[in-house]
C-alpha cells in the first residue's frame, strides 16, 4: 500500500473539512501525533482507526485506498455513473439502448 498516498489524502480531506489535526484526532480517538505520522506516510492505520477516520471525514474508503485497490465492480459503477451524468439527455438514450440491447444478445 502507498501510506504516502494514503496519508495525503486524510490530509487533503481533514483540511478541506476545515478540521485541525487535534479535532480529527479527537473524533477517531487517537492521539494527534499518530495522525500526524499517519498523515505522513510514516504509520498506516488500523482498520478500526481507519473506519473511524472515513466516518469522522465522511469519506469512502476507496477514495482513501485508491493506490492500493485493484479496479472492482464499485470503481466500475462509479464510472458509468459519471458518464451518464455528463451525458446530455440524447446520449443517455442512445447509451441505454445500447446497454439495453447487448444484454439482450448476451441472453440468447
Amino acid at each position: 500500500m502507498e501510506e504516502k498516498g494514503l496519508g495525503k489524502r486524510i490530509n487533503q480531506v481533514r483540511k478541506d473539512r476545515g478540521l485541525t489535526a487535534e479535532k480529527l484526532s479527537e473524533l477517531c480517538n487517537i492521539n494527534a501525533t499518530y495522525l500526524r505520522q499517519m498523515e505522513g506516510g510514516r504509520k498506516v492505520p488500523s482498520l478500526p482507526v481507519f473506519i473511524d477516520i472515513c466516518n469522522a471525514l465522511k469519506i469512502s474508503p476507496d477514495y482513501l485506498l485508491r493506490d492500493a485497490l485493484a479496479d472492482n465492480e464499485v470503481s466500475q459503477i462509479r464510472e458509468l455513473s459519471r458518464l451518464w451524468v455528463q451525458a446530455a439527455p440524447s446520449q443517455q438514450k442512445l447509451a441505454a439502448a445500447m446497454l439495453r440491447a447487448a444484454l439482450e444478445q448476451t441472453e440468447e
